[in-house]
């Protein structure tokens, strides 16, 4: 059994839905303080009233310098102090390389990317005042481990993610704060209940566990992540995806 995290202040970005709510609905359930980010303060609020434990909703663009401190700050404010960033927030357009617009990659990449990177840089100064300092990366399979068409940019943010998180864990460790990366595979979220059960069943054959994962497979692997148990691991990714990524073929899993 993990040692506790009630009245630990967490944030979470690109909770309004997917796997940040389900992430901040595990960390909620846990006692601990939420931060719910999302661009719309509706939806943050939302998601936070029904999440309960003390959550409360803020709208911040994590592309935005400025807006990434407001967040940072918020989280101080309301819960006095700050001790695990998730950094969840993340878009996913699918247009092809050939149609895909210089300003479509540009925005992936600073939501994505660059969005990473200001909310650990935001959230650093803080975080340095904790006894149990964590950041945890939404990263995925596509892009480290596997890619699919369409997301060639997805891919390549999620790829950059890691190598930020090797480098910035580095110079995170000298004030005791580990920072490592969950990598979803199919999860099961609000963007595919207009796609048929058909279709949901054509995915859930080709993961060697039989089904889709729910967002709290991911939230439960960032817990652990941002336990004190989890305290010697840094740097490091996890793979949540019921083995999606070993089969050689569609055949080896007949």
């Amino acid at each position: 059994m993990l040692t506790s995290i009630a009245g630990r202040s967490v944030i979470v970005t690109g909770a309004s839905k997917g796997i940040g709510k389900g992430i901040a609905r595990v960390f909620a359930n846990q006692g601990a303080k939420v931060l719910v980010v999302s661009r719309t303060l509706d939806e943050a609020q939302a998601v936070a009233e029904e999440i309960g434990n003390g959550a409360s909703g803020f709208s911040a663009d994590i592309a935005s310098w400025e807006q990434t401190q407001a967040m940072a700050e918020a989280a101080v404010e309301r819960n006095g102090g700050l001790d695990i960033l998730c950094a969840n927030a993340g878009i996913y357009p699918q247009t092809n390389i050939e149609d895909m617009d210089p300003e479509e990659w540009d925005q992936v990449m600073d939501t994505n990317l660059k969005g990473t990177f200001l909310s650990v840089k935001a959230c650093l100064p803080h975080l340095k005042k904790s006894d149990q300092g964590r950041v945890i990366l939404t990263s995925s399979i596509t892009g480290p481990e596997t890619g699919f068409p369409g997301w060639s940019h997805y891919g390549a943010s999620k790829s950059g993610q890691l190598g930020f998180m090797r480098t910035a864990c580095i110079e995170l460790a000298k004030h005791a704060i580990t920072m490592n990366a969950v990598l979803p595979g199919n999860i099961y979220t609000e963007g595919l209940d207009d796609l048929g059960d058909d279709y949901l069943a054509t995915m859930a054959a080709s993961i060697p566990l039989k089904k889709i994962g729910a967002v709290e497979d991911i939230g439960n692997a960032a817990l652990f992540l941002a336990s004190k148990e989890a305290n010697y691991i840094t740097g490091q990714t996890i793979i949540v995806d019921g083995g999606q990524i070993l089969p050689e073929s569609l055949e080896a899993l007949e």
